[in-house]
């Protein structure tokens, strides 16, 4: 049994507790204006519109460096984010969210980015050579599925909506096996 549904944290936003698992290639399917805090949000295919990443300053750096300034121009990017321990808020290690491969990509980018007031380390994001996933399973899809495997696979690649079909379709299934 995949419990990865079962990890994520209530949120409005993708946390490095997301990654804590294991890192998550995303795409892009919008970026919006977000809060004076968290400017930016990127609506990703996998996480849907309720859960964007909000990128803090030194990943969307990265961003521009490798995608450009217009954000507009980043739908349809895919990305690999990873939970990093190490990163700090203060004086504390609180953990964050960092980029390690982007599409677009002919060989790695590197960039120095700033760590603290006074120091800066270089970062490195990877190509991202892995093909977007398949699209969103359809409706009917979801109503002839009989494996709950598939239909797990289906659930990563799903809005809400569709998430909210296939746990009824699982249970479905479950309930009358």
């Amino acid at each position: 049994m995949d419990i990865t549904e079962t990890l994520a944290p209530r949120s409005d936003q993708i946390n490095a507790d997301d990654l804590v698992a294991a890192p998550r290639t995303v795409t892009v399917t919008e970026v919006r204006r977000g809060s004076t805090e968290q400017p930016v949000e990127v609506v990703t295919q996998e996480f849907g519109p309720g859960r964007p990443y909000k990128p803090g300053k030194s990943m969307r750096r990265v961003l521009a460096k490798v995608w450009g300034t217009e954000a507009s121009a980043w739908v349809g990017g895919r990305l690999t984010l990873y939970c990093d321990p190490d990163i700090t808020f203060g004086r504390e290690k609180v953990g964050g969210i960092r980029i390690s491969h982007m599409s677009g990509l002919d060989k790695p980018a590197t960039m120095l980015l700033t760590t603290t007031r006074s120091k800066r380390t270089q970062f490195t994001v990877q190509p991202l050579t892995e093909a977007a996933p398949d699209t969103e399973p359809t409706e009917a899809e979801v109503a002839a599925c009989t494996d709950t495997d598939t239909l797990r696979s289906m659930w990563h690649r799903a809005s809400d909506e569709r998430r909210a079909q296939i746990q009824a379709r699982v249970t479905e299934l479950t309930e009358g096996a």
